[in-house]
């Protein structure tokens, strides 16, 4: 009998851990989810989860993003970063099918335990090829809720891990307690044998202790690495004050550009008269300067239907444009071409027109004290206008009111 239930709480723990793994997975892709046909249905329910978490300060950070997701990195180290993050979801991804395909055709060919290929490096990779995959969709998709349930995902494979290694002792007893003692668990041999305590034997299993303080140090060291790296991105955007706005450029090359713009711009009095709730105590003006057809403006302010992504049905030339040329949504647009006398075609061109989103900045008095605290986890920013200017000559071109929230409603979206 206790055989029985031992065996049924397994399977229960098994499917339970199995669930939050999808979970975290389902979370992380919401990169995705986002811009496909699918984004209104999925955020029908997970947006409420967004918002609820949204309502105190102890829980809106789970909702902020630690790295650049709408700006160019600003220096290398970011940007490795960034190509990482592709490079670790796609070798994440082949090698779980590559172990998949192995394990599945021993079990059709009846060869035994896998101990070959991937199996000969490390007892379980195809765990430690879903963490990789994961790793990587984290920084594709950088929330602080893609943290919280990495290292959950990742603290549940290390608990089936040691289930599995538990009834594969039993079932095959001295073959795989050789094969125990001449491969690592996620990491080859030597290299876990330096790096991590030497583990219990697997014939016992984790204790609850041991087992919250893995999960303990899992959340503190990729929660704390989510906020140094937020904390360094922020210091290094491409962000100035000037003259009483704060403009944030998705290149470094555009917020010279709008040192120049801006004045002017501010000068016109469509735009005066519509962003002076910067000039309010507790409020600043921020300005993020775009090419006008910037692919990702949605996610700053529904600036229209033609950039809401979910309704352009190009969702795989997307998501594979976004992995495999990390940088090239965020670069096109923003050549600064000289044009030729008389030219009148590259004088229209869009290459030669910037736009401006003002979004009013709003946090209790005294808390925004410099441009970095526009990007803070706990003010709101709320789009007012925007103003399309032509890039040389300063000219205003148009200036259009813009709604609350962004081209996804009211969906917490990347600042920076």
């Amino acid at each position: 009998m206790s055989t029985e239930i031992e065996s049924r709480s397994a399977t229960v723990g098994q499917l339970a851990a199995k669930g939050t793994i999808v979970l975290a997975f389902v979370v992380a892709l919401e990169v995705l989810i986002m811009i496909s046909p699918f984004a209104l249905f999925f955020y029908a329910v997970f947006n409420p989860v967004l918002l609820v978490l949204g309502t105190t300060p102890f829980t809106r950070w789970l909702t902020a993003f630690f790295l650049p997701h709408m700006v160019v990195p600003p220096n290398a180290g970011l940007a490795a970063i960034r190509v990482l993050g592709s490079v670790f979801f796609v070798l994440g991804l082949l090698g779980f099918l590559a172990c998949a395909i192995q394990v599945y055709a021993g079990k059709i060919r009846k060869t035994g335990v896998a101990s070959k290929g991937g199996y000969a490096l490390v007892r379980h990779p195809q765990y430690l090829s879903l963490a990789v995959s994961g790793i990587g969709l984290a920084i594709l998709w950088p929330r602080f809720l893609s943290l919280v349930l990495l290292a959950v995902m990742l603290f549940l494979y290390y608990v089936l891990a040691k289930d599995e290694e538990r009834r594969m002792l039993g079932r095959h007893g001295k073959s795989y307690r050789d094969y125990l003692g001449r491969t690592g668990m996620f990491l080859p041999r030597l290299a876990e044998a330096r790096l991590l305590p030497e583990e219990d034997a697997p014939l016992y299993r984790v204790s609850a202790g041991k087992a919250l303080g893995i999960l303990a140090v899992l959340l503190v060291v990729l929660v704390s690495t989510g906020f140094v790296l937020r904390s360094y991105t922020i210091r290094h955007l491409p962000l100035a004050a000037l003259d009483g706005v704060d403009a944030i450029a998705i290149t470094a090359e555009d917020l010279a550009a709008a040192r120049d713009l801006l004045p002017k711009i501010l000068e016109d009095g469509a735009v005066a008269t519509r962003t002076r709730a910067g000039e309010h105590e507790g409020h600043r003006l921020l300005a993020y300067v775009i090419p006008v057809d910037y692919t990702m403006q949605g996610m700053i302010a529904d600036t229209g239907p033609e950039w809401r992504l979910f309704d352009q049905h190009k969702t795989v030339a997307m998501i594979t444009d976004y992995v495999l040329h990390p940088f090239a949504h965020l670069t096109e647009g923003h050549a600064h071409a000289t044009p030729a006398h008389g030219s009148v075609a590259l004088h229209d061109s869009p290459a030669m027109r910037r736009r401006i989103i003002f979004l009013d900045v709003v946090a209790e008095p005294g808390r925004l004290m410099s441009a970095s605290d526009d990007f803070a986890i706990n003010v709101r920013r709320e789009p007012r206008v925007f103003a399309d200017v032509h890039l040389h000559t300063g000219e205003v071109l148009k200036v259009v009111d813009i709604p609350s929230g962004s081209g996804w409603g009211r969906v917490p979206t990347p600042s920076f």
